[in-house]
């Protein structure tokens, strides 16, 4: 018996280090971000390099200032996040919330045609996007970065799924018999009971849009329209890039994540322990 235990201890602690390893392989990149963002580029550089913090923060944060208008830069990128996140948990709510809980014609063709869009390569929309935001006048504009996006087929079957099985066809067709319209059954009862899915889609959709490249490369032209990602590949230059002003922006740009992963991830859990309606 005790031969068993001992066993299982073993194998409980070499999990946690395994775990531990992996933590530490992961993290090492925030860690040397961090680092290098106080340090000079010619320290960067050196051989070790720098493996505690420096002294050159401020003046890396001053050579990024001087560089780019990062405020205004890391402002649009919140404004573009925050954007792109309430309107896809808006409009992708109540797409689930039909799919799953209302019939009308041709319901599981379009949730097939809906489906089918991904499986199509990203890069294929390239084209054909800055076609369209060229023709209704939002090139260079921020409503191209979060509007064409707000009902995201992924978003989509994600409240689809989870309204399915999470919220009772009984408790809707009690609310239509009392007189209740779609759209209040739909605010009062379906989207409080989304609450684990919209916070999993939100978290997704605002880092996915804040870490978002591509479509700023498309369609923003002025640098200072630029969202985060593209101004600080503007940094870059094949012989004089700054890099410790690049680790200072970048470090800031990761700061919001980490402080939006803990705090969502803490709602999660309360969502998902919450308990049934009854």
């Amino acid at each position: 018996m005790s031969q068993h235990v001992n066993d299982g201890r073993t194998s409980r602690w070499l999990a946690y280090a395994i775990v531990g390893v992996g933590a530490l392989i992961m993290l090492a990149p925030f860690y040397f971000m961090f680092v290098f963002a106080t340090h000079s580029r010619t320290e960067i550089f050196n051989l070790p390099p720098p493996m505690w913090f420096g002294d050159d923060l401020f003046v890396n944060l001053k050579i990024l200032t001087e560089r780019l208008p990062f405020w205004r830069n890391l402002g649009w990128s919140v404004y573009v996040a925050l954007a792109s996140t309430a309107l896809t948990l808006l409009f992708c709510s109540m797409g689930g919330y039909a799919f799953a809980l209302m019939d009308f014609r041709f319901k599981k063709a379009l949730f097939a045609l809906v489906m089918a869009t991904m499986l199509l390569p990203s890069f294929m929309g390239m084209i054909p996007a800055f076609m369209i935001m060229d023709a209704l006048g939002w090139i260079d504009e921020h409503r191209a970065l979060y509007i064409p996006g707000a009902a995201s087929a992924f978003g989509i079957f994600l409240m689809r799924q989870f309204a399915s099985t999470a919220v009772p066809k009984e408790l809707i067709e009690a609310a239509r018999m009392d007189g209740c319209g779609e759209f209040a059954i739909y605010w009062r009862i379906v989207l409080p009971l989304l609450k684990p899915a919209l916070g999993t889609l939100g978290l997704i959709t605002f880092i996915g849009s804040w870490n978002n490249f591509m479509g700023p490369l498309i369609v923003m032209r002025s640098l200072e329209n630029y969202t985060l990602p593209l101004a600080l590949r503007s940094l870059q230059s094949p012989v004089n890039t700054e890099w410790g002003a690049l680790m200072v922006g970048s470090a800031i740009a990761t700061i919001p994540l980490l402080i939006l992963f803990a705090v969502a991830s803490r709602q999660l859990i309360a969502g998902l322990t919450a308990g049934a309606v009854k």
